[in-house]
């Protein structure tokens, strides 16, 4: 039973213990969804949301704080739609903005910098080989790779592109002139299959499936100073004053760079406009469990020194029967953990989907046949 266990633990990374952020807690998990319905019509990328192919797919819900709904409300509003074919992930946002600027002109410089729009984008739900794009105003772009998240020690590749990426911008007002008042910009981007399954073996969405998504806005408050936008800074310390983050679906924390909060998008062969409800997968539950443990480990960790190597020293069963208080017929799968250093794995095995769920700690979560 340990052994296909033991075999993958000779693939686990060894990390510093400070890159694990041991005291790391978990956020409430609350995913957005959407149903990204296919289109038949080729897509002119431009900016331009008043095609008529963009007017069945529905919008997301209005962004919020990064935090999440107890932190107040974005001062401006942002949405975002998504639609699909044979040959692209479409993506489509539009943000209030009266005072619209971008300074951003070279690729891959750290767009978030001025205000930008960002997709985030996770095909095969384990946390590992994301992808990020950001985009300004001018549509200058930063396209990158993330192998792992920051806090476990991931580094980005900069030099990965998104090769056939296409950008649109519509400034529904002037860049960069703080002598009127803009209504905001909107921003279209398709993305190629070619690309985006690099990490699923060429394999594009089938109808049904679901990937993690998520969308983020950045924004900075800003003064005119002599004719020109400029940020706004503390007058005590004279530093600028933070950003603000929205996003789509809430992370819990400041941190865009925690795949598992991102939401769930469902590919549907049907066109937009159509009926369709967006399908949980019962395998999420078991997820999400084990990401509830992967977290008591961190905490574990900060107070004892090490990784737990017992499921009650996680309280497993209790944690358990909180979070399946509502699913009767499920019985407690078989929690096994394997410790190894600063090494962990850790298995459910659940026998109601004939599956089992792996962990490691290094965040990447994976699931497989039983």
């Amino acid at each position: 039973m340990l052994r296909g266990l033991l075999f993958l633990f000779a693939f686990t990374c060894s990390l510093p213990a400070e890159a694990q952020f041991a005291n790391e807690k978990a956020p409430e998990f609350s995913p957005k969804t959407y149903i990204v319905h296919k289109t038949d019509q080729p897509i002119t990328i431009d900016g331009n949301l008043e095609k008529e192919v963009w007017q069945q797919a529905e919008w997301t819900d209005t962004f919020v704080d990064i935090q999440g709904y107890h932190m107040p409300a974005p001062r401006f509003e942002t949405r975002a739609k998504m639609l699909w074919d044979d040959e692209y992930f479409y993506f489509a946002a539009k943000l209030e903005e009266p005072h619209i600027w971008a300074t951003k002109t070279e690729r891959d410089a750290v767009i978030f910098m001025d205000n930008n729009f960002e997709i985030f984008i996770d095909p095969t739900n384990d946390t590992h080989n994301y992808y990020e794009l950001e985009v300004n105003a001018k549509g200058t772009f930063w396209d990158l790779m993330l192998t792992k998240p920051y806090r476990n020690g991931g580094s980005p590749i900069d030099a990965w592109d998104i090769k056939g990426l296409k950008i649109g911008i519509d400034i529904q007002g002037t860049l960069n002139d703080p002598s009127d008042i803009d209504n905001g910009w909107t921003v279209e981007v398709a993305i190629p299959w070619s690309v985006l399954t690099e990490v699923t073996r060429g394999r594009i969405p089938e109808p049904g499936s679901q990937w993690r998504v998520n969308f983020s806005r950045v924004q900075w408050q800003t003064e005119v100073i002599d004719g020109e936008y400029v940020k706004k800074t503390d007058p005590e310390t004279g530093q600028e004053l933070p950003e603000d983050n929205w996003v789509w679906s809430p992370q819990g924390v400041i941190d865009m760079h925690l795949p598992e909060m991102w939401g769930f998008v469902q590919f549907s062969e049907s066109p937009a406009g159509s009926n369709e409800s967006f399908e949980w997968n019962t395998a999420e539950d078991y997820r999400w469990l084990l990401r509830k443990l992967y977290y008591r480990q961190n905490e574990f960790r900060s107070e004892h020194g090490r990784f737990a190597d017992q499921p009650g020293e996680l309280e497993y069963s209790r944690l358990f029967e909180h979070l399946f208080a509502d699913h009767d017929h499920s019985e407690k799968p078989e929690l096994t953990i394997k410790v190894l250093d600063n090494n962990y794995i850790m298995r459910l095995a659940v026998d109601e989907l004939n599956s089992n769920f792996y962990i490691r700690n290094d965040r990447k979560l994976w699931q497989t046949a039983k």
